[in-house]
């Protein structure tokens, strides 16, 4: 039997890994969603920068979050997390399931939704959904709902809390430290529950871009240091530049002016001493 959420309302969890997946209709005018998730610690914030789970560290170092990506649908785009919950260290207290829109508003992602399943039953139906409404339709992100302890088990509540300043306002709110130099770039991980939606924060960002965790990092463009470079495309002036550590190339004749002596050869050259 799937629960029907209402903001606010809360189900407990008999599944010990389940699968929040967040879905919406795609459209011409519609931006495409990320889901994310945060892992909290004591006092409501994230622990270090590895506590968020997201498109750039898609799965989190303890290996018991991380996300499955995105699917096309019968009823449109998916982007799921799942949660092993029974494994997630004991400093973890709370997992924030949330979705950002990349700088949209999501007034105009149609029919968004997030449901939960236990991730052991195959085809099994949704544990619960809960259908998400913006508040004011200027969000840019949203936390739709949240896995949280009680006592031995866990539970889900249905939140649908916004923030109009980004997935970057969202993160920096719960202790997601911000590379200052990237403030400017749109995308680049306090409870703001049933308060006016914060201001903007244009001096957040994302982290930079990492690869996913536990891959290797792609090799860079710039030669190791102390390795020769590659043969540089623009010649010295005047002359051939030979690329380093190799022979240079021969030099090439002039041709001898019309009426010259072809055999005539400059003298030797080379430092002019003069007697005293």
């Amino acid at each position: 039997m799937t629960h029907a959420m209402l903001k606010g309302s809360n189900v407990p969890l008999e599944a010990t890994t389940v699968r929040a997946v967040l879905r919406w209709t795609p459209g011409q005018e519609v931006p495409d969603v990320d889901v994310s998730a945060l892992l909290l610690g004591p006092g409501g914030r994230v622990r270090s920068d590895e506590d968020f789970v997201f498109y750039n560290q898609p799965r989190h170092p303890s290996g018991k979050v991380w996300r499955l990506g995105k699917k096309r649908v019968a009823e449109g785009l998916t982007d799921t997390v799942q949660a092993d919950l029974s494994g997630v260290e004991p400093g973890v207290g709370r997992i924030l399931l949330v979705a950002s829109a990349d700088g949209v508003a999501f007034d105009q992602v149609p029919a968004l939704c997030i449901q939960l399943y236990d991730a052991a039953v195959a085809d099994g139906e949704p544990l619960a959904r809960f259908e998400i409404k913006p508040e004011t339709g200027a969000e840019t992100a949203l936390i739709c709902g949240e896995l949280y302890r009680r006592g031995e088990g866990w539970k889900f509540r249905a939140l649908g809390e916004g923030y109009s300043n980004g997935l970057k306002g969202l993160a920096t709110d719960f202790g997601i430290s911000v590379d200052e130099s990237e403030a400017a770039e749109d995308r680049a991980p306090g409870e703001p529950a049933s308060q006016p939606l914060p201001p903007e924060q244009p001096t957040s960002a994302l982290p930079a871009q990492q690869p996913a965790y536990g891959y290797p990092q792609a090799a860079s463009a710039q030669p190791a240091y102390g390795y020769p470079q590659a043969p540089s495309s623009q010649p010295a002036y005047g002359y051939p530049q030979p690329a380093y550590g190799y022979p240079p190339s021969q030099p090439v004749p002039l041709p001898v002016p019309v009426g010259a002596d072809p055999n005539f050869r400059l003298p030797p050259q080379g430092p002019q001493f003069i007697g005293r």
